[in-house]
């Protein structure tokens, strides 16, 4: 033969067969004899003596020359054989007997043996099976596998419930095979050649099926064993749990799956019940700051839709309750201040739970922003109050804070006031309480003023502050008049006290001019007339008008008290009003004045007098500055009053307070000053009118109302009905009119 090698030694009959060129039939039956001996041989674990190439070469040989589809069936009746007699008797014979060792064993030895079947028809797979499109020798393995053992009832039917019992056991706490148990898995997994269709038929579906209702009764158990913070741990450990066991032993894509069932059957269905658990849910959480608890269950909920939702309800309802009751025992708490701390003592508790239960998450921020804004315009005198809160905290003489404390509250505050709907009412009383802080001298300080402005500048822009910025340009601009007023004047008689004048805009600070010209003392009259001489030089055109009402005064005071005959003479400053100035240094020209002749001589208003007199005749007696016949509470017309000479203070500066000064509103002057604000917003609202129509020409009346309210919600929260009024009233002024062709739509008129 010329293609035959040449060899000293004799050659093998397999040689010379693989190597025929003319293949007769006996040729190709003794080929295929060989390679089906040899399969036989692969099986049986005994292929030692085999030669791999020669049998290569012969399948080689039988392919080449087109026996492809005589070999490849060969190759599949022989492990169909192997696998339907031996294999599958073994297995079913092991059922109850070291069954799943039994089954990874032979599947073991069926990998390895076609893998080395695989081998020897290495050129059939390159070619006849490429072309013919049929299974390739190593998937061919696995699906006969699968068909003739794995998928054999008696086997099929106890490898999933084997595999079902074991996962139960290691559930109840038993000890379990877990290599075992992995090796199926992975078997299983390989079976479906690049699919879970297998693993998921024959493991994965039951188990899913049968840990439903393992969770379903565990929850059961649960809720009736524990309180909420117990159930929310156990629920934990059982997630991790399952984990874990697809991670060890299952095949990973079951984490998922089973994490879920986890998740429905643990969490899911019984989330409202773990909310609302009674002394032991999310409220009784908030009430007793249980804020790991808190942590825990919104780690929990947040793994199933709507978990946080329900969570979140709950604490709404909680902050709501507990801002009701605020709102409710308003009335029983007395101090404005010690109000308005609890309100932001209740903000910093939930901050709290924000930061440290809640990981800040977006909802509950918004819920708890939400619940504290409805609650806290329940109350129409919240603006009032929370200014009154910072005016206590900007005041001189306020204990024990810091500036760094004082920082914080006012962050607090700014907190607060973003809260409040009709923000232009806060800004009336800010305005009240920073104009008597200014010019009263009260104020902690420049800096933390100014620091306060600049954070309700940040919150409402620039128009919201300008009259306050104003107010402290006034303060310094007199600070500088009356500098150079002294510089002046040091060549002119000497007057007879120290005067330091505040000259105010009009526009800018609060309350309406005094309209009745009270009579000052003659040394007070004489240096104010010196001081409008002064400032008119300077500022021709201007006018300057004295508002006694917002004034104070040093007086130096001399009581002669008698003892045991003996007179002595006791000296004090009193720092009062001007109206109280006004009447004490009537006691200069004579001992005694009724009411009514201490009206005529400082032509004082009524309800200025009043209360100045207040002050000073009705306190403790030793702090009564002058006292009052008949000793009644109530100041009438004919009652007379004298100085006290037996008034006494460890104090030589003392302060004399205006009675209600400090404390909120009445009834009626709340009632006066809404009025006042109300016509104010009548003028802001047509002004946002105005200039809406001016850029927009024509509008839709929906459109207008719309525009209007989004234009003025940062001061207040016009009302639909307010914002008509005043169309209406613009178009009776002729600033606008309705189009003729749609009444809903406004022209404006230039």
């Amino acid at each position: 033969m010329s293609m035959k090698p040449t060899s000293s030694k004799k050659e093998s009959p397999s040689m010379r067969i693989a190597f025929e060129m003319n293949m007769d039939e006996s040729y190709v039956q003794s080929m295929l004899d060989l390679l089906e001996d040899a399969i036989r041989t692969i099986q049986n674990k005994d292929n030692g003596g085999l030669s791999y190439e020669e049998l290569y070469r012969n399948a080689y040989t039988l392919v080449l020359h087109k026996h492809g589809p005589r070999l490849y069936k060969l190759m599949k009746e022989v492990i169909e054989e192997h696998l339907r007699g031996e294999v599958r008797d073994i297995v079913v014979k092991s059922l109850y007997n070291d069954f799943l060792a039994t089954l990874n064993t032979q599947w073991q030895d069926h990998k390895v043996s076609m893998q080395v079947i695989k081998d020897v028809f290495m050129y059939m797979d390159r070619v006849y099976v490429k072309n013919n499109k049929v299974d390739e020798v190593q998937d061919l393995g696995l699906k006969l596998f699968k068909e003739l053992v794995v998928n054999h009832p008696q086997i099929k039917t106890h490898l999933t419930s084997t595999l079902l019992d074991m996962v139960s056991k290691e559930r109840r706490g038993e000890i379990v095979d877990r290599g075992a148990v992995k090796a199926t898995c992975e078997m299983l997994m390989t079976l479906g050649i690049k699919t879970r269709t297998v693993y998921e038929e024959n493991f994965e579906q039951p188990f899913l099926e049968v840990s439903g209702e393992f969770f379903k009764m565990e929850s059961q158990q649960f809720l009736a064993e524990n309180s909420a913070s117990v159930y929310v741990k156990k629920v934990e450990a059982r997630i991790k749990e399952e984990a874990e066991r697809a991670k060890h032993y299952l095949d990973l894509s079951s984490e998922v799956p089973i994490t879920s069932v986890v998740e429905r059957e643990l969490i899911s269905v019984h989330m409202k019940t773990i909310v609302e658990m009674e002394n032991s849910g999310v409220v009784y959480m908030l009430k007793n700051d249980k804020q790991e608890d808190l942590k825990c269950m919104y780690g929990l909920l947040q793994r199933v839709e709507g978990g946080l939702q329900c969570m979140c309800e709950a604490m709404r309802g909680y902050i709501r309750e507990c801002g009701k009751t605020l709102v409710d025992s308003e009335g029983d708490i007395n101090n404005t201040v010690a109000y308005v701390q609890s309100l932001l003592d209740l903000k910093e508790r939930f901050d709290e739970f924000l930061k440290n239960s809640f990981a800040n998450d977006h909802t509950f921020k918004q819920a708890i922003c939400s619940e504290f804004e409805h609650f806290l315009n329940l109350n129409p005198k919240s603006p009032e109050y929370l200014s009154l809160f910072i005016d206590d905290k900007l005041k001189k003489g306020t204990k024990g804070l810091t500036e760094q404390d004082i920082e914080r509250v006012l962050d607090q505050s700014i907190v607060l006031f973003k809260f409040l709907v009709d923000k232009d009412v806060f800004e009336r009383y800010y305005k009240q309480h920073l104009s008597k802080r200014l010019l009263n001298h009260r104020s902690v300080s420049d800096d933390a003023e100014l620091n306060m402005i600049s954070k309700l500048k940040t919150e409402c822009g620039c128009q919201f502050t300008c009259k306050l910025e104003g107010m402290f340009k006034d303060m310094s601009i007199s600070n500088s008049v009356n500098e150079k007023f002294r510089d002046v004047t040091k060549d002119m008689p000497p007057l007879s006290l120290d005067l330091n004048v505040r000259v105010l805009t009009t526009g800018y600070w609060p309350g309406s001019p005094c309209k009745v010209a009270s009579k000052l003392p003659k040394e007070a009259e004489i240096a104010f007339e010196r001081f409008k001489t002064f400032y008119l030089k300077d500022h021709s055109g201007r006018q300057l008008n004295l508002q006694p009402q917002l004034g104070q005064a040093d007086l130096n005071a001399i009581f002669y008290q008698s003892k045991d005959d003996v007179v002595t003479p006791k000296r004090h400053i009193l720092q009062v009003s001007t109206y109280q100035m006004c009447i004490l240094m009537l006691f200069n020209r004579q001992q005694t004045f009724t009411y009514q002749e201490m009206q005529t001589e400082s032509n004082i208003p009524e309800k200025e007098l009043k209360r100045a007199l207040s002050s000073l005749a009705l306190g403790r007696l030793q702090h009564r500055v002058i006292q009052k016949e008949p000793k009644s509470k109530e100041i009438a017309a004919t009652d007379e009053f004298s100085v006290n000479d037996q008034f006494s203070s460890k104090l030589i500066r003392v302060k004399i307070q205006t009675a209600i000064a400090t404390k909120s509103e009445s009834d009626p002057e709340r009632q006066a000053t809404r009025q006042r604000v109300d016509d104010d917003r009548k003028h802001e609202i047509e002004a946002a009118i105005v200039r809406i129509m001016k850029a927009r020409k024509e509008q839709e009346h929906n459109v207008l109302i719309s525009e209007v309210t989004g234009l003025l919600k940062s001061r207040f929260m016009p009302s639909p009905a307010s914002i008509k009024k005043r169309i209406e009233s613009l178009i009776e002024r002729e600033y606008l009119v309705r189009s003729p062709s749609d009444r809903k739509v406004y022209m404006y008129l230039a």
